[in-house]
């Protein structure tokens, strides 16, 4: 059966078991980036099986249900037992932004998101992944000693992959929009 009804006086189970309140600060962080990774399955469909980003997206996405089971995980002997963000994974985050940006013309000022569905919803995403960061700095305030290991710096680099994969994918149909401000 997929309803409990355990949660149908506001709290839920993290990993282990432990219950905790929805609006909990570990609740919000997880919950965020598990919208991210729902807009990134968006994102994928959206560019196509056979798109050269889509592999790409499909590994972040794995890289996200990562962080968000280390979210959900408020002990740490059990946290790490479980699959772990590394530096590694960052590094491969950032080669794949310098890849896109490189091919890309010079950024002359501000972007208007839009352009092509795909780049459209890159930008939403890139959005909630903004949100997901705050979530997760706000969760870290009230637990320090989580252990998320590399999953802000990855939230924080994967922002910026949105922003040039939603800037290639807009090109791809044709103009970019910029925006000046003064």
């Amino acid at each position: 059966m997929i309803y409990t009804k355990t949660g149908d006086k506001g709290t839920t189970s993290l990993v282990g078991g432990s219950r905790v309140e929805k609006d909990d600060a570990r609740v919000e962080a997880y919950g965020t980036v598990d919208e991210l990774n729902s807009q990134l399955a968006l994102v994928a469909e959206l560019m196509g099986h056979d798109a050269e980003d889509y592999a790409v997206v499909k590994t972040v996405q794995r890289h996200l249900f990562t962080i968000q089971t280390l979210l959900a995980t408020e002990d740490p002997v059990l946290a790490q037992r479980l699959p772990q963000l590394e530096e590694k994974d960052v590094a491969w985050l950032e080669q794949q932004i310098d890849t896109i940006d490189h091919a890309l013309p010079k950024l002359r000022t501000f972007v208007l998101p839009g352009g092509t569905t795909a780049g459209a919803q890159c930008h939403v995403a890139r959005c909630v992944c903004r949100r997901a960061e705050r979530r997760v700095v706000g969760m870290l305030r009230l637990h320090p000693d989580a252990p998320i290991a590399e999953s802000q710096t990855y939230l924080n680099r994967l922002s910026d992959w949105l922003f040039v994969l939603g800037r290639k994918w807009t090109l791809k149909g044709g103009e970019e929009c910029f925006v000046s401000v003064g």
